[in-house]
């Protein structure tokens, strides 16, 4: 009889039949003969025992003793057909088995410990188009850190209803901005607009990482200097480190802007500060400018202020003055200016 529990199995699995299983079968076909396995040798036994379970040799009707030959081209059939219903059962389980599983997994693995994935998306076009998605739908919380100068106008133009509208919807909004928007006359009107809604934001003079956050369920950071990849993080996990420990941090160090032209004093301050260390390095007004986000006009009126501040005439003896000290900067008065 068969060892295998599944006829048409092999004792091998689903391998094919040996050549020494072939041959004796073919020498039993060809005797005509009933087989007494007691009258094969030892060595032809494996052969014999593949033979049974495949089914090509089964024991005879009447004489149970002895095996007799079936046709391979009807036992093909019947197996084909047996085999593909198997399967088709076996398939069908097997996609039904997650569901059927489902709640016993939530409770072996409850949801603040379920882990998540992180979707790189590569090209601007694409990382706006998914960022879009996400904001559309967010209906709970929106953070944001944006480092560097003034976003563009028309950027700024293509997002104001679209924040709006997340407001409205009952969600927090919170973005840092670094303090160089101040002098940014768009930047202005719509960090007024958001704020007037019920948005927060604020300047950070301190370098930051760029980061996003929807509802707390999905984290957008740049993979790519030039943000030509991102990665959009799912875990939760990483996304509770991200906000606890980088941009609430962050928020906790920055200074409110609600979009007015007057400057808080510690924000030009630092400002000044920044302009003064880049200046005892040599750094070209252009390459300033551009560095701190601000125009070369700004730049040109912070610079006229302090020499007044130091009671300088030319830029020379401004630059030979901080070299001397190299002071804190004195506070002033400003009302804030393009």
């Amino acid at each position: 009889m068969s060892e295998t529990a599944e006829p048409g199995l092999t004792t091998g699995g689903l391998s094919i039949l040996s050549a020494d299983a072939r041959e004796l079968y073919r020498a039993v076909v060809r005797s005509n003969e009933e087989l007494a396995p007691s009258d094969l040798p030892a060595d032809a036994k494996p052969a014999l025992q593949e033979l049974l379970d495949m089914g090509l040799l089964v024991p005879d009707t009447d004489r149970p003793d002895v095996l007799v030959a079936v046709d391979p081209q009807q036992l093909a059939e019947g197996l084909a057909a047996a085999w593909q219903q198997q399967a088709l059962n076996l398939l069908t389980r097997a996609v039904a088995l997650p569901a059927a599983l489902k709640d016993l997994t939530e409770e072996f693995h409850p949801s603040e410990q379920a882990g998540g994935t992180i979707e790189y998306v590569r090209g601007k076009v694409l990382i706006n188009q998914r960022l879009q998605q996400l904001t559309n739908s967010c209906s709970e919380e929106f953070l944001a850190a944006q480092p560097g100068g003034p976003r563009p106008p028309e950027a700024l133009a293509s997002s104001i209803d679209r924040d709006l509208a997340l407001l409205r919807r009952g969600a927090t909004a919170r973005t840092i901005y670094h303090p160089s928007t101040r002098y940014h006359a768009p930047t202005r009107d719509y960090v007024a607009a958001v704020t007037q809604a019920g948005a927060q934001v604020r300047t950070l003079d301190e370098p930051y990482t760029r980061i996003l956050v929807i509802d707390r369920r999905t984290a957008i950071i740049p993979v790519a200097d030039d943000l030509s990849l991102a990665a959009f993080v799912h875990d939760q996990a990483i996304i509770s480190y991200i906000v606890a420990e980088v941009f609430e941090r962050n928020w906790s160090r920055a200074i409110d802007f609600d979009g007015a032209r007057a400057v808080p004093q510690q924000v030009v301050s630092r400002l000044r500060q920044t302009i003064i260390d880049l200046m005892l390095k040599g750094t070209s007004h252009r390459v300033i400018a551009r560095s701190l986000g601000i125009s070369e006009r700004t730049l040109a009126r912070h610079i006229a202020e302090m020499r007044e501040d130091y009671h300088v005439e030319s830029l020379f003896q401004l630059g030979w003055v901080l070299a001397r000290s190299n002071p804190t900067q004195p506070e002033v008065e400003t009302s804030g200016f393009e």
